[in-house]
């Protein structure tokens, strides 16, 4: 497995891969240090992914198309693809995506705490009820997934006048 290290507006993103999947991505807390991280130059699917995560945070509407490591079990691939459903700009709730999935919103709340691919399956779109900010468990927690959720629905991310 390799490991790449790509700066971003959220943080370091470190992008763990072999020669076929993207095995994991990372948004670091600031208090991670990779000093003891073998990072190599991106290649294969971690340079792909580094020019994905480049454009989403040029435009926040990126759609991706990556090689992502399968999920473990068929459930877990459904939750995956309700969670990378959700348009760029919107949110739903766990409620509401578990409707959607036909699953209970602990369910989601747990495959969200567990996603392997932040921003990519953006389960930072997967808000509490009412339109709470819920949790977050990437780089600095809900700073972070507020940072996200501004970054896409910003007019100018998304053609409109400002």
């Amino acid at each position: 497995m390799t490991k790449t290290l790509l700066p971003s507006p959220v943080g370091r993103i470190l992008i763990e891969t072999d020669s076929r999947w993207v095995r994991a991505i990372h948004i670091l807390d600031d208090r991670i240090v990779s000093g003891d991280m073998d990072v190599v130059p991106a290649q294969g699917p971690a340079a792909a992914a580094i020019r994905q995560l480049r454009a989403y945070f040029d435009d926040g509407a990126t759609t991706f198309d990556l090689p992502l490591l399968p999920a473990a079990t068929p459930r877990g691939a459904a939750l995956r693809e309700a969670i990378v459903a959700i348009p760029s700009g919107d949110t739903l709730s766990y409620g509401a995506l578990a409707r959607i999935a036909g699953s209970a919103p602990r369910a989601i709340g747990q495959a969200c705490a567990r996603n392997p691919f932040p921003i990519v399956v953006p389960c930072h779109r997967v808000v509490g009820s009412g339109g709470t900010i819920g949790h977050y468990s990437g780089g600095r927690g809900i700073i972070t997934k507020t940072w996200l959720l501004d970054h896409e629905r910003r007019p100018e991310r998304r053609g409109g006048l400002l």
